[in-house]
């Protein structure tokens, strides 16, 4: 099933089309069991950026016009997309709670201690949200399929608020414990970007 991140297409089909540049990424480009990443750029391709399996590769097609690094950030976003899809199964809140309580344990002597962990439908603007007077943790419903150590991020972000509640020094400081957490905001800002592009018709043969 291909992944698509269609900025103004949502559901476009992860077609080659003609004229497309092939090129194979480097090896820190891997997808999941060692199979080779090609990147395949196209004129006619304008926005969208989609990507899919065939046979031991993926193929991950993008404008032409992108520039090195968009294109290194896009194959890192959809490499994880395709990922996600393929691990369709989401934790419930007993799960989420379990988590929580590992990654406390393992980032912070388990001194972040949770009353409470649970997914919530009503969070649009927040991945995740805390109120350390009731020790509770909440986290969008977005974040579900998406690749765990996302969830993870944004979970250690949330415990770590039970222990410093605002954004000083001292609670990026714990985040630093976190090995994950650059990639993981890189994650959640392209997501951002993606959904915040205009919404476009379809160019023809795109």
């Amino acid at each position: 099933m291909p992944a698509d991140q269609s900025p103004g297409l949502a559901g476009e089909p992860a077609v080659p089309g003609a004229g497309s540049r092939r090129r194979d990424a480097s090896p820190a480009r891997r997808a999941p069991a060692t199979s080779a990443v090609e990147v395949r750029r196209s004129a006619r391709r304008s926005r969208t950026v989609s990507a899919y399996r065939e046979g031991d590769r993926t193929i991950v097609l993008i404008p032409a016009r992108m520039s090195e690094a968009e294109e290194q950030r896009w194959v890192g976003v959809m490499l994880d997309k395709l990922a996600a899809q393929e691990s369709k199964r989401v934790l419930g809140d007993t799960e989420l709670a379990e988590r929580a309580e590992r990654l406390s344990a393992q980032y912070f002597e388990g001194r972040a201690r949770p009353a409470s962990v649970r997914w919530v439908t009503n969070q649009n603007t927040r991945w995740g949200s805390c109120t350390p007077a009731e020790g509770s943790i909440r986290l969008s419903h977005r974040l579900q399929g998406m690749p765990e150590y996302v969830v993870d991020y944004v979970l250690v972000h949330e415990l770590a608020h039970l222990l410093v509640p605002g954004h000083g020094p001292r609670f990026w400081r714990l985040l630093d414990a976190y090995p994950r957490t650059e990639r993981a905001r890189g994650y959640l800002e392209g997501v951002v970007a993606a959904d915040r592009l205009p919404h476009l018709p379809a160019a023809r043969g795109e």
